[in-house]
């Protein structure tokens, strides 16, 4: 054959001259005269050879018809067989004979399974040709792993029945992966959000955190092949999106804030905004990435939604380019959808407890209100009779005050996380503690009532407190006292949901200045939006407070880092829900 020439074959036996179209079309094509037989040899050898006929006889044009017909059916598909029934295969295309042994063998077995349907159901002989049965075929040869959708039709019939049908083989290996992985990807989902009631019921919040963080890690790595990844959820009330969960990250990408605007604020501000997922093929061609994995060369990022509204962002990293295609994209919404319903659920758990505890609360002073009534006029009828007896009014004002006691107690039960228990008590200990004399401790709290109850119970002990509302006004706090050698703070008692920061970041602040800073985080009934307490335990966080907690139970903890300095017990504490 000519270089660069196309072969045309010039089928002997028509009225044209055959060398003046040889001769005119020579330019063009590789042109050879041949007899019909040839050329419909050729024909089925390659498409890529052209064909030139002219006024063949009836056998000429059914050899050549029968050679384009075959062609045809050797482009469909993977492959064409026929199947008689009792016999076996009477005929396969090449690429059905390419296949597998193993796959050939069992494409002949659907093939007698769907004969034996197709007659079972054949009634009207006018639609014979509309029938077909589907059937998934596995090849699982050396090669590696295939599937094969077999399309099985009648094509001829006997007597009223049916005696040969047709297979058609489509490769669906990927769609077919797709199903199996997004299959995978639904239990794994279901794993996340099935919290077994009486398995949970004996974790506190941290530790229910921490089982679904490991359920997450682990269906990432399993299911989706994620090695690199981040969880940000959104803190509605300053917009902050607030890394809970990093997973083959460095420590430093916790360092960033970001926020939920679509610009300046890298591709996870942006989904958190748009609600948009994004796939960014080549991070260095990108304007709106910021820096994760150090070698980051794409990244995958998609939001997590609870009904409809952006709870958060899961962020995927590769040190590949292009590493991400449609179906990883597919893949990752869908497991994003399960990662913010367990996070839903986790919450749903925190806020059912702090309701039913004030649903308790409240049903019990509503018992006790007559009663501690009818105590206050009985009490209040003796002190009229008892103004001429000191002993006497000395008694019915105990009661009177101990009625209060009632009520006031009562009342910071059903406050919950917006009180401490106890306080009459420890504040009617004032005595100086030796271990507590003149220790430099921080404290903050949005919430004033707690901060300066905790400080006053720590001050009539002999502690020097110094508080803070906000996160911003602790970290100045940490910075001013340690900076230039100065005393710093030997202990740190910090809520973890604060106006504009998280626990995790006092604590984190605290322990970069001073490595074995004792830290207490406290939280009520456990909230941890920003999943602070895994964090920092990570971290080896000794102590957590969940509020609404005892004012001797704050005693105990604050007590054992000096307890540790003196040479007493060495053990963490991390106190349960």
């Amino acid at each position: 054959m000519s270089a660069g020439k196309r072969k045309l074959y010039l089928v002997e036996g028509g009225p044209t001259p055959l060398d003046a179209v040889a001769a005119s079309l020579g330019a063009l094509y590789d042109v050879e005269v041949v007899p019909v037989e040839r050329a419909a040899a050729a024909m089925e050898e390659s498409p890529e050879q052209a064909v030139f006929a002219e006024g063949l006889s009836a056998q000429g044009r059914d050899v050549l018809l029968g050679a384009h017909a075959r062609r045809i059916i050797e482009s469909i598909g993977e492959g064409v067989c026929v199947f008689e029934p009792g016999v076996g295969m009477t005929w396969a295309s090449g690429r059905f004979a390419a296949l597998s042994e193993s796959t050939r063998s069992r494409v002949q077995d659907v093939c007698a399974r769907a004969a034996a349907r197709l007659q079972e159901q054949d009634g009207d002989t006018s639609r014979r040709c509309e029938h077909g049965l589907k059937y998934t075929v596995r090849d699982d040869s050396a090669d590696g792993e295939r599937f094969f959708e077999a399309l099985v039709s009648p094509i001829e019939w006997s007597s009223g029945r049916i005696t040969h049908v047709a297979a058609v083989l489509c490769d669906v290996t990927e769609s077919r992966r797709t199903e199996i992985k997004l299959g995978a990807i639904d239990r794994a989902g279901a794993e996340l959000v099935r919290l077994d009631a009486d398995a949970v019921r004996g974790l506190n919040a941290a530790d229910r955190i921490r089982l679904l963080e490991e359920k997450i890690v682990r269906a990432a790595h399993e299911r989706l092949q994620f090695d690199h990844f981040t969880i940000h959820l959104l803190n509605r009330e300053n917009g902050r999106l607030e890394l809970v969960m990093s997973e083959g990250l460095p420590a430093d990408v916790q360092e960033v804030d970001l926020y939920d605007q679509p610009e300046d604020n890298g591709i996870v501000g942006y989904v958190a905004a748009t609600g948009k997922s994004y796939v960014c093929p080549r991070t260095d061609l990108d304007d709106k990435y910021i820096q994760g994995l150090a070698q980051a060369r794409s990244s995958l990022t998609v939001p997590l939604l609870m009904h409809d509204k952006v709870i958060g962002v899961l962020n995927v990293e590769s040190d590949r380019p292009d590493a991400f295609f449609d179906s990883d994209l597919q893949f990752a919404e869908m497991f994003a959808r399960y990662v913010a319903l367990a996070f839903h659920i986790l919450d749903l758990l925190v806020v059912e407890r702090y309701t039913t505890g004030e649903t308790v609360s409240s049903a019990m002073e509503g018992e006790i209100r007559e009663p501690l009534d009818d105590l206050t006029h009985e009490a209040a009828w003796l002190q009229e009779l008892a103004r001429r007896d000191p002993d006497a009014a000395e008694h019915a004002e105990r009661i009177m005050g101990d009625i209060e006691s009632i009520r006031r107690r009562v009342s910071d039960v059903r406050r919950g996380p917006r009180s401490i228990l106890g306080v009459d008590q420890a504040l009617k200990e004032p005595t100086i503690d030796e271990r507590l004399r003149d220790r430099r401790i921080l404290v903050v709290d949005d919430e004033a009532g707690i901060r300066d109850t905790i400080a006053d119970i720590l001050r009539r002990r002999g502690a020097r407190v110094d508080v803070f509302r906000t996160g911003e006004e602790a970290l100045a706090g940490l910075a001013s006292a340690f900076a230039h050698g100065g005393p710093g703070y030997e202990l740190v008692i910090s809520d973890i949901k604060l106006p504009d920061r998280n626990g995790y970041e006092v604590y984190s602040a605290a322990r970069r200045l001073k490595p074995d800073l004792y830290v207490i985080l406290m939280t009520g009934f456990g909230y941890d939006p920003s999943h602070s307490i895994v964090r920092a335990s990570q971290e080896g966080l000794q102590c957590v407070l969940f509020k609404p907690f005892r004012a001797q139970r704050l005693l105990d903890e604050v007590r054992k880092p000096f307890e540790k300095s003196a040479g007493g017990s060495d053990q963490d504490s991390t106190a349960d829900s």
